[in-house]
């Protein structure tokens, strides 16, 4: 026994959420009660239903708004409190089938109240607001911070009948069931109607966002997550029957909660009068069930080839048995879960597909396959222009049963431009590019489509290949006109073979424009061809000219003629081709051309010299350097009649081959030269003289040393490219590099000074010099007695003189308050006489300093120094 597909109950959870959010869905319902005890009042009953989660306690709408349906002003406001529990359904038994069931827990909350109100042309609407919908919800964007909004409408008066005399209508609690992910399921969605006469239909629509505190319609839709909307809040895949609200199709493959908004529309008397809204929320489950699924029935209309497999996604089926329903044979069966089949003939088989589980559970379905092979849609097409019929003519291959067609003639202009003939014919109401389709139905079971673009034509087609050209006047040209029409007529009757044929021959002796007149099926058109007479032709090739050797160039004749033949004077091979009207020309050597030109039996020729000259030659050899200030030669070469230089501003005797070159920045010559023969284009060529800045470099500040002390010498501004030579050489380790290293090994002498020469790559130099003072006593600091920082650049800074100090410690000044007023470890720096930038009074200062010289020794100096004002 087959069992039963999954259902949806009207509301089912899982309670897992936090209670904060609380509100799974709901619906307004209310009941005309009778006439108010006012005239023109009615009272009717109101009742809220409300689904919440069984694991929260949070509050139920507080509030219900009664307002106007076009105004949405607010007539009346009802308190409601006084929720009562209607049910709280569970599911405790499961289906063999079924693996892994969830757990299904939910509230079912109600409020009902009567209210009278004013009978109301444009009816009311009824509203109960909540902000705490749960979150999770994976159809809708931001489920955190929605709310619900439940409404329903009490119609007034619509096409001047009166609908205030209703009851909405009420939905049933449905039994719990369970969806599960990616699998097929139906749910009878369906209300009942207290109305007598009215019809009920059902469609998805938008859920409606809500508020805590009641505010006032029209309220907005809730955002929905790519791949749903209102109108598919389950995907693609699950549609509502909008007669029987039967919903069904494939859940998502996405497992958790999804809100759903079914409108339940009332009709009266063919008139759609009244709309209800009920939300509720849907759990597609992680589980399956072991059930066996074919489609209703399966058509191959090109092969015997069948691939079968159990539409169910049930992943824990054990024992798959096929029968492929061939009946007097018992080899048509299979147990694989995913079998083919080829069927030996056509007909129409049952096939029956058995299901088990580790359970024992076993379900069976059936399904109808259909084997008619040697099906092919296609059809051809007659017709022109728009003013007479197009004839269609299924050419379609139907080998077995009879077809059924399905026209669509793709006119823009006509919404009755369909037929179900086989050959249909159509009479289209503008010109233009359609595209026909026609969808064939054989009785099999086997159905296909084909499309083409037709054209539309807003007369018949004609097509002359040219609509103005020459002859000569001993020639015949044949005419010839392509149209889809069929009777042609030519005027005037003038020199012509036949007036009545598509190609006719004519021979006119003066220009005549020849006419043609084409008709087909009713439309007509005609099209105009010059044809101009020449007694005789002539052709011009221009004046002899000259061109640059290896350059080419395009021969042009002036001429009426349609047809040329060229030759040269030389056995070369210099032209593109030799029998268009404008080759192209590349001659090496000086060459003359000729050419015979011809209109049919018309004929002349002409002739051209092309006298060829080389390039002029222009050189002036490789680029350059000079130094600042100093002057080069420029010697260039030429092949040529006339030459030019630029720039001429820092050149010598510029008119001449060699000029004198003494730019004061780097700069690039351009010499030019040209010819007087038939070349005359320029041809240069570009020297750059580099020339070399003035540079300095520094050899450093005059500095002393001990004797036998190593001193480290060193330039600074040259670069690692150039060379270096220190005068003298004296007690140098090295006189030829930027960096040596003096030892003064006699006492004999008091100082020394050494002069280093840079020189550049190309020549260029520059000098510096250094003294340097020679100690005979050995490392020392020495510290001058006073000093007078007074600005005039003469003994400003207090500075120790370090003799023979490898490293140096430190150098610091006292007041004589033992107030530390200066402190330095960097050479060369000194006291100014200021602290903080204050100068401080004259004096004498205390100093110590200390150093650390080759041998390791530490010398240590104290004493003091007269600051003078």
């Amino acid at each position: 026994m087959r069992k039963s597909l999954l259902f949806i109950s009207a509301v089912f959870f899982f309670c897992n959420l936090a209670s904060a959010r609380h509100i799974k869905g709901g619906w307004v319902q209310y009941e005309y009660v009778g006439s108010g005890n006012t005239a023109n009042t009615s009272t009717y009953k109101i009742t809220i239903n409300v689904f919440r989660s069984c694991t929260d306690n949070g509050p139920m709408p507080s509030a219900i708004g009664i307002y106007d349906a076009t105004t949405n002003t607010l007539v009346q406001t009802v308190t409601g409190t006084n929720y009562s529990l209607a049910g709280s359904p569970t599911k405790t038994t499961f289906d063999p089938c079924l693996s892994n069931p969830p757990t299904i827990c939910y509230q079912i909350f109600t409020y009902s109240t009567t209210v009278t109100l004013p009978d109301n042309v444009n009816g009311y609407t009824i509203a109960a607001q909540d902000a705490n919908r749960i979150t999770g919800i994976i159809n809708i964007t931001n489920s955190s911070s929605t709310g619900i909004s439940f409404t329903g409408s009490i119609p007034g008066i619509i096409n001047g009948v009166d609908y205030h005399i209703n009851s909405s209508p009420f939905f049933q609690f449905k039994d719990t069931a369970i969806v599960c992910y990616s699998s097929k399921f139906t749910y009878q969605f369906s209300a009942t109607d207290a109305d007598a006469g009215d019809v009920l239909t059902y469609s998805f629509g938008n859920g409606l966002n809500g508020t805590q505190i009641l505010t006032a319609p029209p309220y907005s839709a809730l955002s929905y997550t790519s791949g749903f909307s209102g109108f598919a809040p389950l995907g693609p895949l699950v549609t509502i029957d909008s007669l029987t609200g039967l919903i069904s199709g494939i859940a998502p493959s996405t497992t958790g909660e999804y809100v759903i908004a079914v409108y339940v529309n009332e009709w009266r008397n063919g008139v759609l009068f009244n709309s209800t809204k009920k939300e509720l929320q849907i759990i597609v489950g992680n589980c399956s069930l072991s059930a066996a699924t074919l489609k209703p029935v399966y058509v191959n209309c090109d092969t015997y080839d069948f691939a079968f497999q159990n539409e169910s996604l049930s992943s824990n089926i054990t024992s798959y048995q096929w029968d492929f329903g061939v009946n007097g044979i018992t080899t048509d069966v299979s147990t694989s879960p995913t079998p083919t089949y080829v069927y030996a003939d056509t007909g129409t088989y049952i096939v029956k597909l058995t299901v088990r589980n580790s359970l024992g559970c076993t379900d069976s379905t059936t399904g109808i396959a259909k084997v008619y092979p040697g099906f092919t849609p296609s059809f051809t097409v007659t017709g022109s222009c728009f003013q007479s019929p197009f004839q269609f003519a299924d050419n379609s291959l139907v080998k077995y049963g009879t077809g059924s067609w399905a026209w669509d003639f793709g006119d823009p202009n006509s919404t009755n431009d369909t037929s179900t003939l086989k050959n249909p014919n159509y009479t289209y109401s503008a010109s233009g590019n359609v595209t026909v389709l026609m969808n064939i139905t054989s009785s099999v079971g086997c159905s296909g489509s084909f499309s083409k673009v037709v054209t539309i034509n807003n007369k018949p087609f004609i097509s002359l290949g040219f609509s103005d050209t020459l002859i000569c006047s001993i020639d015949s040209l044949p005419l010839k006109a392509q149209s889809s029409g069929t009777v042609f007529r030519w005027s005037p009757n003038y020199k012509i073979s036949n007036i009545n044929i598509a190609n006719p021959i004519v021979y006119p002796k003066d220009t005549t424009t020849y006419t043609v007149t084409v008709t087909d099926q009713g439309c007509i058109d005609s099209a105009k061809v010059k044809v101009n007479v020449l007694q005789f032709i002539t052709v011009k090739l221009g004046l002899d000219s000259g061109i640059c050797k290896t350059d080419s160039f395009t021969l042009r004749p002036v001429s009426d003629a349609l047809s040329y033949v060229w030759r040269e004077s030389v056995n070369g091979n210099s032209l593109s081709s030799y029998n268009t009207r404008y080759p192209r020309a590349a001659p090496l050597v000086t060459t003359t051309y000729f050419v015979t030109a011809n209109l049919g039996y018309c004929q002349d020729s002409a002739k051209v010299k092309i006298n060829v000259s080389p390039y002029p030659v222009a050189n002036l050899g490789n680029d350059t350097a000079i130094c600042f200030g100093s002057r080069i030669q420029l010697k260039a070469s030429i092949s040529g009649s006339y030459f030019s230089w630029s720039p001429t501003s820092s050149l010598l005797n510029a008119n001449t081959l060699n000029p004198i070159a003494g730019p004061s920045k780097s700069t690039s010559y351009i010499f030019t030269a040209s010819d007087t023969l038939y070349c005359p284009k320029l041809v240069s060529d570009t020297i750059f003289v580099k020339v070399i800045q003035p540079f300095n470099v520094n050899a450093g500040k005059d500095t002393s040393a001990s004797v036998g002390q190593p001193l480290q010498l060193q330039v600074t501004g040259g670069d690692p490219s150039y060379t270096y030579q220190w005068l003298p050489s004296t007690y140098l380790d090295n006189a030829g590099i930027y960096n040596p290293i003096a030892t003064i090994g006699t006492s004999s002498i008091d100082s020394i000074k050494y002069m280093v020469r840079v020189t550049t790559p190309e020549g260029c130099s520059s000098s510096d010099d250094i003294i340097v003072r020679v100690f005979k006593n050995g490392p020392e600091i020495y510290v001058p007695s006073g000093f007078t920082p007074n600005g005039d650049g003469l003994n400003d800074v207090l500075r120790p003189a370090l003799i023979g100090i490898e490293r140096f410690d430190f150098f610091n000044i006292y007041n004589r308050w033992g107030q530390l007023v200066y402190h330095t470890i960097t050479r060369n720096s000194g006291w100014d006489g200021t602290i903080n930038g204050a100068a401080q009074p004259s004096g004498a200062y205390v100093f110590t300093a200390q150093g650390i010289d080759k041998d390791g020794k530490i010398i240590f100096r104290k004493g003091t120094s007269v600051l003078i004002r």
